[in-house]
């Protein structure tokens, strides 16, 4: 089967190609983009048009390579211990499996979701090397071997706010979202408002646009922000003349609490009252 995006979500031909391609080589697909650009909604989406069961591990700044493989539980084994329980004498009941463990288990291979990558530590990928591209890993407490029965499919995803080891993207298919243009911008909104009226449509995209390229604006609006904008402007039945009328670069928009989200550039648009 070949991924050709979904009926809720719009891939565009050259990122089918990078999800079909990574498949084929059985190589991570790293994903980059900037937020809100749909790179944790693509695993999802996979996961669906294959009929295959999504795993996801969203990464943070203090997760560790070893809890994707398993975790050992020592405490707890010794705290059972000191009160009689029977079960510490069978260590795997103190041996927690990691997404990556239950990935390689499963007969029918998944999409593993690796979510946000470069908001761990810098070793973090490298600690992954070898586990990714062998597919196993050894059990240190219990002698196991743990490889994978047939090779999920693994989606990386990273908002670029570091830089990722060589050794690392040697290893990975990468694909770079670029921001939507009108065009597909329109498709991907219709998906979610499917009765939105052309005239709307078309005012609320230049608007967004036009917002989008003012110069000094602190964070851009995403594709998830003018996806909740439309839907409280559809809520509202805000008229596209109004929109129509606003020049987006000096005037605010109408609810546009949806869109900018810092003071910094709520105030280049909303005056201050004294």
């Amino acid at each position: 089967m070949q991924f050709q995006g979904t009926s809720s979500y719009v891939a565009t031909e050259d990122l089918s190609i990078a999800v079909n391609a990574a498949i084929t080589l059985g190589r991570p697909l790293l994903v980059k983009g900037e937020p809100g650009t749909g790179k944790t909604a693509l695993a999802e989406e996979i996961a669906s048009s294959l009929g295959r069961e999504l795993l996801e591990w969203h990464i943070k700044s203090t997760t560790k390579a070893q809890q994707g493989l398993y975790e050992y539980d020592a405490v707890s084994r010794l705290r059972d211990s000191q009160l009689g329980d029977p079960r510490v004498e069978d260590i795997k009941n103190y041996i927690k499996k990691g997404r990556l463990w239950q990935a390689f288990e499963m007969e029918t291979p998944p999409v593993l979701l690796i979510d946000e990558i470069d908001k761990a530590d810098i070793e973090f990928p490298n600690d992954l090397l070898q586990e990714l591209d062998r597919m196993e890993f050894h059990v240190y407490e219990t002698g196991q071997t743990i490889k994978a029965q047939k090779r999920p499919i693994v989606i990386i995803t990273s908002n670029n706010e570091k830089d990722l080891p060589d050794a690392f993207l040697r290893r990975c298919f990468f694909h770079f979202i670029r921001f939507p243009d009108a065009q597909t911008m329109a498709q991907i909104v219709k998906v979610h408002h499917g009765d939105i009226k052309e005239r709307l449509l078309e005012a609320a995209l230049k608007s967004f646009y036009d917002l989008r390229s003012t110069q000094g604006l602190k964070k851009k609006p995403s594709t998830s922000e003018l996806i909740d904008w439309i839907k409280l402007l559809l809520n509202e039945d805000i008229d596209p003349q109004t929109l129509e009328e606003i020049n987006s670069t000096t005037t605010a928009l109408p609810l546009n609490g949806a869109l900018l989200k810092n003071e910094q550039d709520l105030q280049r648009f909303v005056p201050i009252a004294d």
